[in-house]
């Protein structure tokens, strides 16, 4: 199908914020995108149009929610004021595009504990690992073999040699605990969706190895916490550098985790590189 839109959509951008691991750039320039047990290939053509490899049923179903299409992006990024905040005015026009797309919960927890202390192409490459040894194998429309990320008990399944194969180092006791905790019910990732941010942080925080960083992380990108505001080693220099007297929170609430956002990838893509 082909979709148009007007609003911001940018398939590179969204690929290289830092926000999901698993895109993957196909040689024709259109982007491969798991989620769960179903894949989209999908072609940015130009003039806010787009061609996917799925029904109009299944993207009204699926991907349109995926990738955050009924929220309007472009009003959100014109709160960046030029005058009062020229670098985040700056920042949000460069990386116009992003979404916050809304990841699989289980996903992206495992993810973003699998990231601390890590650059982007090491922490694709564990996750890669561990979906190839524990996910389920499919077929894309093209017929190249991808592996969903595999569930909780797919992963608490796994024996430890094939975990530590997956080359996750001190995370190692993080990842086992923490998939052993949501596949005995444990740790109940429904039950966040009920709590509020500051609860929710807490009960994130209960699991071992979850400290703020991953938990707000959590709650932008897994939950779509939209004002969560997650703070690396990248965002402390930018507050640092451009926000000395504080950072403007009620200005972008309750948006704040999408400008974040914004500042993090145009701040570390204009760096020159994606180590912390």
């Amino acid at each position: 199908m082909i979709l148009k839109t007007k609003d911001d959509l940018s398939l590179k951008k969204i690929a290289d914020s830092g926000q999901c691991f698993r895109w993957k750039k196909l040689e024709d320039g259109a982007y491969f995108v798991p989620y769960k047990e179903r894949s989209l290939i999908i072609n940015e053509l130009g003039s806010g149009e787009y061609e996917l490899d799925c029904s109009e049923d299944e993207y009204k179903h699926l991907w349109s929610d995926y990738l955050d299409m009924d929220v309007n992006y472009a009003k959100i990024r014109a709160l960046a004021d030029k005058k009062s905040d020229p670098f985040m005015y700056e920042a949000a026009s460069a990386q116009r595009g992003i979404r916050i797309l809304r990841q699989d919960p289980f996903e992206a927890l495992i993810s973003f504990i699998i990231s601390q202390n890590r650059n982007i192409p090491a922490i694709k490459n564990s996750i890669e690992l561990i979906c190839e040894r524990a996910g389920k194998t499919y077929k894309d429309s093209r017929g190249n073999v991808w592996y969903s990320f595999p569930d909780a008990s797919e992963l608490n399944g796994m024996s430890d040699d094939a975990l530590k194969e997956c080359r996750l180092g001190y995370r190692f006791e993080y990842i086992r605990r923490t998939a052993a905790a949501v596949s005995c019910g444990e740790f109940d990732l429904r039950e966040l969706r009920l709590l509020d941010d500051e609860t929710c942080l807490a009960k994130l925080q209960s699991l071992h190895g979850v400290g703020l960083k991953v938990a707000s992380c959590m709650l932008l990108y897994g939950l779509h916490r939209m004002d969560a505001f997650p703070v690396d080693v990248w965002v402390k220099r930018i507050l640092t550098d451009k926000y000395p007297d504080g950072f403007p929170f009620e200005a972008y609430t309750p948006y704040c985790g999408l400008f974040q956002q914004y500042m993090f990838a145009y701040y570390r893509n204009t760096s020159g590189t994606d180590k912390e």
